[in-house]
């Protein structure tokens, strides 16, 4: 029978006390009577309007009928046939805009739990016996993919399922993209991210680390090399700063700088060879899902006070909600409506504090939210001696500089079209960051989707 409960099956979390002092997963997954449970809430409609919301266009009615039957393995053949990185998004998509949103059972009550089963089922599937995916039949055709982000991997993934012999080249010395420097270990686990990178490689992906490509190789070294198309997925890296005075003291740090040392790097464990600063009194200034994975890390790095300062409010902070209340839960301190207008320091050159002005809030700008304004003769100080800026990215410039007829929009991300991803150089496509700027996992997972049915296309039309 249907599970008419209008509740979802809350998600069990280490306690909030225990987890701001390590940096083991914090949502500790549904047990299978759980999973059970949540699936047999869903009302399996006819219009699936759940899959609607989904970018990869994920068969969710079907995946929940088969956890609910006790099928999981079958389950996860069909979450598989549309994403390669089923694991991964159970973990860190923003279920609660997408999927979710358009849950029937969200009208009365709290939507499915659609990404916590998916994360059961991956789960399941990672830790169970089933045979890893094997290399398809080759088609002759090859393919470039740069960067190994989600878009690339997602790219990768559904172009060797049709048989193309794919090389990812990725920049780092390991695979993953932001899933591997920017998530924290807490949100996502890298055992994870490295299981799904080798079902992949099983597939017969080849990751090529430590190739930057428009320094190593162009673009148009990849075509003469024998590659017919190129994917571009390097993502948004570049960091952005305020350009308020004191943002060049010690005790400065991007978001990018600071989480990479952290989840790359693992400058959290004991004896890291990358050092980290390891600040008592630490602002995060920004409200995204990227100002929260820094003020929980700064806490886990035993910072005394940890401060979010975002110009608007609670209802306009773009982060998950669930990523917000599990920073409140563990101590951090929102300081919402109240903008940095100038870093201080002493005579070292050393940060001392943020001064900051109050904000209110006026009529909507062109994205929709109430726009911030300074509020007259309101000035005040945080104490700080660590400032990290988490005020959002933009692509790195190196790509658009090197390759010819290769153009981008002023914010720095490459011009595609929109139905296909294809740039204005030819059989070069591109999709996530590196055209948007900072946006989702999952949106770039469906950039790269969309540009791999693309190529394919392309390339079979030039076959015949």
């Amino acid at each position: 029978m249907p599970n008419m409960s209008q509740k979802k099956n809350p998600m069990p979390v280490q306690d909030a006390k225990l987890r701001a002092t390590n940096f083991e997963e914090v949502a500790l997954g549904y047990s299978p009577e759980q999973a059970r449970d949540e699936a047999l809430r869903c009302l399996n409609c006819k219009n699936k309007p759940c899959v609607s919301g989904c970018p990869v266009a994920v068969d969710i009615p079907a995946f929940l009928a088969k956890v609910a039957a006790g099928d999981d393995e079958g389950a996860y053949d069909i979450i598989s046939a549309s994403s390669s990185l089923p694991a991964v998004c159970g973990r860190v998509c923003p279920q609660e805009n997408q999927c979710e949103k358009y849950c029937t059972r969200g009208n009365k009550g709290e939507p499915v739990a659609i990404g916590r089963v998916e994360r059961y089922v991956a789960d399941r599937h990672l830790a169970g016996d089933a045979g890893a995916e094997e290399p398809v039949t080759p088609n002759g055709h090859r393919v470039a993919i740069v960067g190994a982000g989600p878009a690339g991997l997602t790219c990768a993934g559904d172009l060797a399922r049709l048989g193309y012999a794919v090389t990812i080249f990725e920049a780092l010395h390991v695979a993953g993209g932001v899933l591997v420097y920017g998530i924290p270990e807490f949100r996502l686990p890298k055992r994870i991210v490295a299981r799904e990178i080798e079902g992949l490689k099983a597939m017969g992906v080849d990751i090529q680390t430590n190739m930057v490509i428009g320094k190593v190789l162009s673009v148009d070294e990849l075509f003469e090399e024998g590659f017919e198309a190129v994917f571009l997925g390097s993502g948004s890296g570049l960091p952005s700063f305020m350009g308020i005075p004191g943002e060049n003291l010690r005790g400065v740090f991007s978001a990018n700088e600071f989480l990479t040392r952290i989840n790359l790097m693992k400058a959290y464990q004991p004896g890291a060879a990358t050092p980290i600063y390891r600040g008592s009194q630490v602002v995060v200034v920004g409200g995204g899902n990227v100002a929260m994975d820094a003020a929980r890390c700064a806490l886990r790095l035993g910072a005394d006070q940890v401060s979010i300062v975002y110009r608007r409010s609670h209802q306009e902070l773009p982060a998950r909600a669930e990523e917000i209340e599990h920073a409140k839960e563990e101590g951090v301190v929102f300081r919402l409506l109240s903008n940095p207008v100038r870093i201080l320091g002493d005579d070292k050159h050393c940060v001392t504090g943020v001064r900051c002005v109050e904000m209110e809030l006026g009529e909507p700008d062109e994205s929709g939210r109430r726009r911030p304004m300074e509020k007259r003769d309101s000035e005040f100080t945080i104490d700080a001696d660590c400032v990290i800026m988490a005020i959002g990215t933009s692509p790195n410039p190196l790509l658009r500089t090197t390759t010819p007829g290769l153009e981008s929009n002023r914010r720095g991300g490459l011009i595609v079209e929109e139905e296909t991803g294809l740039t204005t150089k030819e059989m070069v496509y591109a999709g996530g960051d590196v055209v948007t700027g900072s946006a989702t996992v999952i949106m770039a997972m469906g950039a790269g989707k969309k540009a791999a049915a693309a190529i394919h296309k392309a390339l079979s039309e030039k076959k015949a």
